[in-house]
């Protein structure tokens, strides 16, 4: 295959450059080396990411256009041009890879010069509204399952907040903190899941997320599917507030995988999910696999207070395995002197673990 040019310091060769893989990489075609050479021009340098990740976005734009308003861009750029960027207009079919070379140097600046930038303005602040806004929360020990409009469910666990906002062009879910389950149905547009740095892109698919930084040990966010795919990528500068992603980029996982994005949004190496599944506290389970006591306390105290203290750093830094009803405190007080070579000791309205004499 034809190599590109080497980052170089001209801008419009750049841009070029992004636009000529992005182009190519829609193409039917596409090979699983001609993904291994893109990943290599993409990370050779900042700016080719960003500048793919502009492409991208501006291409978004132009799909998303009515066609009375693309067809009217044509005509007035057609117009203000010499005769042979004239004729290019008038001979582009109205296929999806055509229009996209319409977007250099950038879509609102060439609807801006072709519309008066009336037309496009007021089309790109509409997309911009959602169609409806609503907020979810559930409290300590709570969980609630919510039926969307479209079809979609979300399954809440404890200590939970969300919001979901639906837009003409696209479906969006803003994990604050938490963790859920989503079985979502398809309608022609993509639904994205945002947490922190992250962001997580499905068509239909069921799958979990969770985002809980507070609690040692899981600062990333967390992604398991147990049906479907899902793309985990990082958010980049301007997609949270333009509603406009690259969806090339990232991480592609399917059923039975699950990755972990670290606090800047990348996803890491992908796993194969755990015997129990995924999001096992839709049965009012929680699963630890060699996890140090205090991270474990502190997850089973999301769902209810353990009344459980501890202050030796060793017996803090024990490793717990083993599956628990968060709900049950008694039991989980039975089971901690079992499990570990530790003690409880009552101590005023707390009980302190202490180690086994």
């Amino acid at each position: 295959m034809s190599q590109f040019h080497p980052m170089d310091p001209d801008p419009q060769r750049l841009r070029d450059e992004a636009l000529g893989w992005w182009v190519r990489r829609q193409d039917a075609g596409w090979s699983a080396q001609d993904e291994v050479e893109f990943l290599a021009w993409w990370q050779r340098d900042a700016t080719h990411a960003q500048m793919y990740a502009r492409c991208a976005r501006q291409s978004a734009q132009l799909d998303a256009m009515p066609a009375d308003l693309l067809a009217g861009m044509r005509q007035r750029l057609a117009a203000d041009q010499a005769a042979e960027a004239g004729h290019r207009a008038r001979q582009q079919p109205s296929d999806r890879t055509r229009r996209r070379l319409l977007l250099w140097p950038a879509a609102s600046a060439l609807a801006t010069a072709a519309m008066g930038g009336v037309g496009y303005m007021a089309w790109q602040h509409l997309q911009a509204q959602p169609l409806s806004v609503q907020a979810f929360r559930t409290e300590r020990g709570q969980q609630q399952s919510v039926t969307l409009g479209d079809g979609s469910r979300l399954r809440m666990d404890t200590a939970t907040a969300l919001d979901v906002r639906y837009y003409r062009q696209r479906r969006e879910v803003l994990l604050r903190e938490g963790q859920l389950m989503l079985e979502v149905q398809p309608d022609g547009r993509p639904f994205h899941v945002l947490a922190g740095s992250t962001r997580v892109t499905v068509v239909g698919t069921r799958f979990s997320v969770r985002y809980t930084p507070g609690i040692p040990g899981n600062a990333g966010v967390q992604v398991a599917v147990e049906e479907g795919r899902v793309r985990v990528a990082p958010l980049r500068d301007g997609e949270r507030d333009s509603g406009v992603y690259d969806l090339q980029a990232g991480s592609l996982l399917t059923a039975g995988q699950e990755t972990t994005a670290d606090a800047g949004g990348m996803p890491g190496a992908i796993r194969t999910v755990a015997e129990q599944g995924v999001a096992l506290w839709r049965q009012q389970r929680v699963s630890f696999l060699d996890v140090p006591l205090s991270q474990a306390l502190a997850e089973l105290g999301r769902y209810r207070d353990t009344g459980l203290v501890v202050r030796d750093p060793e017996v803090a830094a024990l490793r717990l395995s083993g599956t628990f009803d968060p709900m049950a405190v008694a039991a989980l007080h039975r089971a901690l002197p079992r499990a570990l070579p530790v003690q409880l000791q009552a101590r005023g309205a707390a009980v302190e673990v202490l180690p086994r004499k």
